[in-house]
C-alpha cells in the first residue's frame, strides 16, 4: 500500500473556489476493511491462505476490470462479479449465500470518523459534489451516513460509466455551470489516484489527494503513476484544518 505523503507545504487558498468535489468511497466512507474482512473470512473457512494485501489487489483488479467491461452494470452486481472472479484466482468455488452478502454490504459500510464534522464545515462556504462510481440505490445509503450533504451528485448509473472515464467530471461540472460556478472555480478531492485524481489532471481540475493511511484501493492502474495531486493529505480532518485553517 502507498505511504502517506506529506501535507501540502503551503496552505491552499479558499478564496480561489466555490465548490469542493469528492470521491465518495474510500475518501469519505471507509469501505476497504469491511470487504477485505468479508473476503478473508471467507476464504479462510474454504481453507485458502491468502493475505490480506493480496486478496485486496485481487479484489482491485476485478472490479476495475468488470466496471470497464460493463459500464452499466450497478455496483452490486460488480461485487458479485469481484467475488466470483476471486475466488477463480483461489481455485474456491463460489458460495451464492456468501456473494449475495457480499454483493449487498454497502449500505453498512461506514463513513470515516472525520468525514461529517469536514462535510459541514466545508458546506458551510462551498457547493459541495458526490461523483462516485456507486449506483443511486447503494449511493443513497451512504449519503445518509454522511448527512445529505451534497448540492450535486453523479453515480455511475446516472453517468452510464465508471472512473476513470471523464463522463462524471462533465455531468457534476455542467451541473456546477447552472449554479454560476465554472470549472476553475472547482476542486475535486479523492483518495483513488485512478479514478479521481488522474481524470481531474486530464481536466485542468486542481486535485487534492486523501491518503488514508493503510487504505490502497485505486493506487493501482489506468494511470495512477501519472497523478498529481496539488496537495496531499491523510484525512479529511487535516485537508479541512490546512484549507479553512484550525
Amino acid at each position: 500500500m502507498t505511504k502517506p505523503a506529506p501535507l501540502a507545504p503551503a496552505p491552499l487558498d479558499p478564496d480561489r473556489y466555490d465548490a469542493v468535489t469528492f470521491d465518495v468511497y474510500g475518501t469519505l466512507i471507509d469501505w476497504e476493511p469491511t470487504i477485505l474482512d468479508d473476503l478473508a473470512d471467507w476464504a479462510a473457512g474454504a481453507g485458502a491462505s491468502c493475505a490480506r494485501a493480496d486478496l485486496l489487489d485481487m479484489f482491485d483488479r476485478a472490479r476495475a476490470h468488470y466496471q470497464q467491461l460493463s459500464p452499466a452494470r450497478a455496483y452490486p452486481d460488480v461485487l458479485r462479479s469481484a467475488f466470483a472472479y476471486v475466488a477463480n484466482d483461489l481455485g474456491l468455488a463460489v458460495d451464492a449465500d456468501v456473494r449475495e452478502r457480499f454483493a449487498a454490504s454497502v449500505p453498512s459500510w461506514p463513513a470515516y470518523g472525520d468525514s461529517v464534522a469536514a462535510l459541514a464545515r466545508l458546506n458551510e462556504r462551498f457547493r459541495l459534489g458526490a461523483l462516485t462510481n456507486m449506483d443511486n440505490a447503494s449511493f443513497a445509503a451512504s449519503h445518509e451516513r454522511l448527512e445529505g450533504c451534497f448540492d450535486v451528485v453523479v453515480t455511475a448509473e446516472r453517468a452510464g460509466a465508471y472512473k476513470p472515464s471523464l463522463r462524471h467530471f462533465v455531468l457534476g461540472l455542467t451541473d456546477l455551470a447552472a449554479m454560476d460556478i465554472p470549472p476553475d472555480r472547482v476542486l475535486h478531492v479523492g483518495q483513488s489516484l485512478r479514478a479521481d485524481v488522474r481524470p481531474g489532471n486530464l481536466l485542468g481540475l486542481d486535485t487534492v489527494f486523501i491518503n488514508r493511511p493503510g487504505r490502497g484501493l485505486g493506487h493501482k492502474g489506468f494511470g495512477a503513476e501519472l497523478a498529481e495531486p496539488i496537495a496531499t493529505y491523510p484525512t479529511m480532518a487535516d485537508f479541512v484544518a490546512d484549507f479553512l485553517g484550525n
